[in-house]
């Protein structure tokens, strides 16, 4: 049995809530093709498998926050157009196992930070200057994060094949 079959209260509600949103993105994209999974088919730069990749990136990085602050999620380099894009040997199968592992290690680790625990947020423009974020922001954020990209991943979808997550 792993940690998070033990989890109650406020840590089962985020996992929760959090595996919720990760369940409507990746039904959104599931029987599409690598073909379709990095079609762009609005006029954003977005494709379904690329928001597959950013939001396993996202959320990686934002633990790692939560452990170590701003210096460990940002202790490796971010390629910021790169990673709304599937790139040669990419498939959409290896992203969502990647974002498998991710929200693995994620849910793991819901049960075993202080909540209460926080970081100064790293500079950046949309970041108040100096302010810092709880762990339990962060997973409020990784929750915020998911579910919009979902209804983004959503739109693509349905312009992709006419498929719907919902509805």
């Amino acid at each position: 049995m792993s940690t998070t079959d033990q989890l109650t209260g406020e840590r089962a509600d985020l996992v929760e809530t959090l595996r919720l949103h990760r369940g409507f993105l990746r039904q959104t994209v599931e029987g599409l093709t690598d073909e379709q999974a990095a079609t762009r088919s609005t006029v954003s730069e977005l494709c379904p498998g690329g928001l597959i990749k950013h939001v396993t990136q996202v959320e990686q990085r934002w633990m790692w926050f939560a452990v170590g602050g701003a210096e460990a999620m940002n202790s490796e380099p971010l390629d910021w157009a790169g990673q709304f894009r599937i790139h040669g040997g990419e498939t959409l199968a290896g992203l969502l196992d990647d974002y498998a592992r991710v929200a693995a290690e994620t849910d793991e680790l819901v049960g075993t930070l202080d909540l209460d625990a926080t970081h100064p947020l790293p500079q950046a423009p949309w970041f108040q200057p100096g302010a810092s974020w709880s762990v339990r922001r962060v997973l409020l954020h990784l929750v915020a994060e998911t579910s919009q990209h979902a209804g983004h991943a959503d739109i693509l979808r349905e312009a992709i094949d006419g498929a719907k997550t919902m509805g």
